[in-house]
């Protein structure tokens, strides 16, 4: 964690929308995303351990290594993390759904939009088992009254990518429970596996039984 023990003076420096004096810079930008990644990993892991509420921004960059400022620099409080870890979640569904429409409404492109979020969720099970287990906190933040609606549209827009045009509401449901099988199937057995993988494919695998259940009468 060299490069995070103290930010450069050209990054503490750098302008509000974060681009580095004299243009573009890759490296730079790659630096940032890989410090932001960090940062929230360890975030993760202390509210974890010890809660939100006990958990101090000093705390945090004190493992990671860094000085307040250098954290500073890519979150303001908590609240920023928490919120900046939901974003990141929804954005993955967010290009999830723009790919979906620009497929071909296929049962394999269905079944790869299912697999997809599989991976998506998997990927995000640590961020939703720190809500749940901070449940009084977080859901006291600015950001909390707009997360369940904005977690509903975009669950709209993925049964809108794996249901069939005109579908009714059984169909729907059908295709509604799918997605729904696999976050609850995740959260509940994700901490019990010692293989993610088989987890995920055990996840996969019945929540395409449940798809193939909404698309068998409608063969693409």
């Amino acid at each position: 964690m060299a490069e995070m023990a103290a930010p450069a003076d050209s990054e503490m420096a750098a302008p509000a929308d974060g681009a580095p004096r004299g243009g573009h810079d890759p490296h730079h930008e790659a630096r940032r995303s890989d410090t932001r990644a960090r940062i929230q990993q360890v975030a993760l892991e202390l509210f974890a351990e010890q809660g939100y509420d006990k958990t101090s921004l000093r705390e945090i960059a004190e493992r990671l290594d860094v000085t307040k400022a250098a954290l500073y620099y890519h979150f303001k409080s908590k609240e920023d993390i928490v919120r900046s870890l939901v974003g990141d979640y929804m954005g993955q569904i967010d290009a999830l759904i723009a790919w979906a429409k620009t497929q071909p409404r296929t049962r394999e492109t269905r079944r790869e939009i299912l697999g997809r979020y599989v991976q998506i969720v998997a990927d995000g099970s640590d961020v939703f088992r720190m809500l749940h287990h901070n449940q009084a906190a977080v859901n006291s933040l600015a950001a909390a009254k707009e997360r369940g609606s904005v977690f509903r549209e975009r669950m709209t827009g993925l049964v809108d990518a794996i249901a069939e045009p005109g579908a009714d509401t059984t169909e729907r449901l059908r295709a509604t429970m799918a997605l729904g099988s696999v976050s609850v199937g995740w959260m509940f057995f994700s901490d019990q596996v010692q293989d993610r993988g088989e987890l995920c494919s055990a996840v996969l695998a019945i929540a395409s039984d449940l798809f193939d259940a909404h698309s068998q009468d409608h063969p693409a």
